[in-house]
């Protein structure tokens, strides 16, 4: 088997092309940088530039399935550029594949898209599943919801469509851990606002298993990308605290605060989403980190 992946060198990229390559599946991935383009058996680069809608076309060549990863990140400050860079990283990236797919000579059946669930609107009381029909009005519930439907359009190519509704991943390596965890080493570490908000999460082995879980099982329709068991935001912070022996001593950091410091994108570490994994896990997948404590076991 041979697969495309987009942001194949970012962090979740990084652990699906392993795990890829520990199955034998050989890689195929795009790039905006020349320099960066390799050329080995297994793990081969290829040349795209979506904003000019340029693209090596070769990259599909022999290839099985799509893994679609790439856009610009939302934890950078949501200046009004940059809100628009996270909507078309998104939509140009996808609509390029699915012109690249539909006017050249392929085998691909499958492709496996990432997604977000901020999907889901923010609540402390109810408990998402893929089945939600009620979508997020905030800025990223509208990028989630206008991402899914270009995605979506690789259907007409019959194409099986997957997506992977992803939580917040923890790795040593980047994503939110580090973030949690750093106040914490220093002393200030802090639930944030009431803490009582959910915060469905998933180490980046599991997630990136969960990629390739689909991809072998030929699954289609969306997938939750979290572990079995969402923990509050004061639960993750006490937890992180105990697992370094750190205490914590300041009161938690309100909202203005948060706001002040970092604008609009502050509603990412309010927003209350629990969500289950029950699908994923039904369909024969199994979770090596399924609670916080032996997630934390291995990241501390």
């Amino acid at each position: 088997m041979r697969v495309l992946i987009t942001g194949a060198t970012g962090l979740i990229g990084s652990e699906i092309v392993k795990q890829c390559h520990e199955k034998g599946i050989d890689v195929n991935y795009l790039t905006t940088c020349r320099s960066k383009i390799e050329n080995k058996d297994n793990y081969q680069g290829f040349y795209w530039h979506p904003g000019k809608a340029e693209i090596d076309t070769n990259c599909i060549k022999d290839v099985d399935a799509i893994i679609h990863l790439v856009g610009a990140s939302i934890s950078s400050r949501w200046t009004k550029e940059h809100k628009q860079a996270i909507l078309n990283s998104r939509l140009e990236t996808t609509a390029l594949l699915h012109d690249t797919v539909k006017n050249n000579s392929n085998n691909i059946i499958q492709i496996i898209s990432a997604s977000a669930i901020g999907y889901y609107p923010s609540s402390l009381t109810k408990y998402y599943s893929e089945d939600e029909k009620e979508v997020n009005t905030s800025f990223l519930g509208q990028v989630v919801e206008a991402w899914e439907h270009v995605v979506d359009t690789f259907s007409t190519l019959n194409i099986t469509v997957s997506k992977v509704r992803i939580g917040i991943v923890f790795s040593k390596k980047g994503g939110a851990f580090p973030e949690l965890s750093k106040p914490i080493k220093y002393g200030v570490g802090a639930a944030i606002g009431t803490g009582k908000q959910w915060m469905s999460w998933i180490h980046l082995e599991d997630l990136a298993a969960v990629f390739t879980h689909i991809l072998e099982h030929k699954l289609e329709g969306v997938y939750n990308g979290v572990s079995p068991n969402p923990s509050t935001n004061k639960t993750i912070i006490k937890a992180i605290a105990k697992k370094i022996n750190m205490p914590l001593i300041l009161p938690n950091i309100p909202k203005f605060a948060m706001k002040l410091a970092l604008g609009e994108m502050h509603i990412i570490l309010f927003e209350s989403q629990r969500v289950s994994s029950k699908k994923i896990e039904d369909s024969g997948f199994s979770f090596r980190y399924n609670n916080l404590d032996a997630a934390l076991e291995d990241l501390v």
